[in-house]
């Protein structure tokens, strides 16, 4: 199992734990039901790691940043890239999933 997280999100991560002031947070991605194509992506911060999550590592500015998956959300994301994007819609996550078959408009959702 693999999900890529480029180093654009781990930077982006870094800035957001820095001016939070909490550096023992990391990112969490996971899948939830519902959005408009069927499953859609959550990304928050937090505390606790649990013992069978997946984390992907990115050091920036000397500072482990870490991606944390727990194990169900990994089978739908294996294979993906997560990035951070800038454009004329705004500043978000964006997730490159190979097994989703169809996404909404705005990309926070789909369908394997």
């Amino acid at each position: 199992m693999n999900v890529n997280f480029t180093k654009e999100a781990a930077k982006r991560v870094f800035d957001l734990i820095t001016e939070a002031g909490e550096d023992n947070l990391s990112l969490r991605v996971s899948i939830l039901g519902g959005g408009c194509s069927g499953f859609q992506y959550s990304f928050m911060f937090e505390e606790n790691i649990q013992e069978d999550d997946f984390i992907k590592t990115h050091v920036v500015n000397a500072k482990d940043i870490k991606l944390v998956i727990d194990p169900i959300s990994l089978q739908y994301l294996n294979g993906s890239t997560i990035d951070f994007k800038s454009n004329l819609q705004g500043e978000m996550f964006v997730v490159d999933n190979p097994q989703a078959t169809t996404t909404c408009g705005c990309g926070s959702s789909f369908s394997i």
